[in-house]
């Protein structure tokens, strides 16, 4: 299951970064699909990106000279999180693959449980509301986290840049600082599971309110719950599923099912005969 949802994952990465031939000219796509958000975070300026980022095209509306109310993205926000909730992180995310595939690297020690990962979780909903809506309502035309943060647009940065001069002479102080967040972003990789997405990313923070009432769900049978916390155990993102098997962390990998020794744990859509839901 594990190689299947890499399968998936790796399949919805390239699905989303289709131009190939951008990662070679260094020129960014402007077709008409550049209008269509993807449900990951995926930079609108990665030389293989077809789709624009929802979180980047949120910003742009809220942005704007003349404000506009994003319908369109919300509406789109809306789809994908009532339909998946953070499935969206765990199957169609490529930095959320990006992630996982740094965590697969050997390196000194690994860790999923520390002591500040449980206030560090709130980071991630502070970014959502300061950086994502309030500060580019505040100031026209500057997409806060896009500039300051998103480790994906610095990867797309550097791409670009090492196929355009004219890229690398505008390079400043900026960019300096995001090469350094994506810097301590790919080396908290090596040790955390996934640490964007546990403490910074705002996407997962929204599709993570919808994870209680997405159609695409977990769901425990009480009857066979025998409380052995195996699950929890098993879990990356530290979540007890015998808990909370809907907790807005959870991410849909399936590690806790497969882990589970009594098959109490189901994750898909519909509710299967005689299962119940804490």
């Amino acid at each position: 299951m594990d190689r299947k949802r890499t399968g998936i994952q790796a399949a919805a990465a390239l699905l989303q970064n289709a131009n190939f031939k951008g990662f070679f000219s260094g020129k960014i796509y402007q077709g008409p699909l550049k209008s269509v958000c993807v449900p990951g975070l995926n930079c609108y300026s990665c030389p293989g990106a077809v789709g624009a980022c929802p979180i980047g095209s949120l910003q742009s509306f809220l942005g704007a000279v003349r404000f506009r109310f994003p319908y369109y993205v919300l509406g789109l926000l809306l789809f994908f999180g009532a339909l998946l909730g953070r499935t969206v992180c765990g199957f169609l995310c490529p930095f959320g693959l990006l992630q996982e595939l740094l965590h697969r690297i050997p390196f000194v020690k690994k860790t999923d449980r520390f002591a500040a990962d449980r206030p560090l979780r709130a980071l991630k909903y502070a970014v959502l509301v300061l950086l994502v809506i309030v500060l580019p309502l505040c100031a026209a035309l500057t997409p806060f986290f896009c500039k300051y943060v998103c480790p994906a647009g610095t990867a797309a940065g550097l791409l670009l840049a090492l196929r355009d001069g004219l890229v690398r002479a505008q390079l400043g102080g900026i960019f300096l600082w995001k090469c350094a967040v994506l810097a301590l972003i790919v080396l908290g990789s090596l040790i955390v599971w996934r640490p964007f997405c546990k403490y910074l990313c705002p996407l997962g923070a929204i599709y993570g309110f919808f994870n209680r009432v997405s159609l695409h769900r977990m769901r425990l049978d009480a009857a066979k719950c025998i409380g052995c916390g195996a699950c929890a155990e098993a879990c990356r993102m530290c979540v007890d599923p015998s808990r909370a098997p809907n907790s807005s962390e959870c991410i849909r990998c399936g590690d806790c099912v497969r882990a589970c020794p009594t098959a109490a744990l189901h994750i898909g859509f519909g509710e299967r005969p005689k299962e119940k839901e804490l």
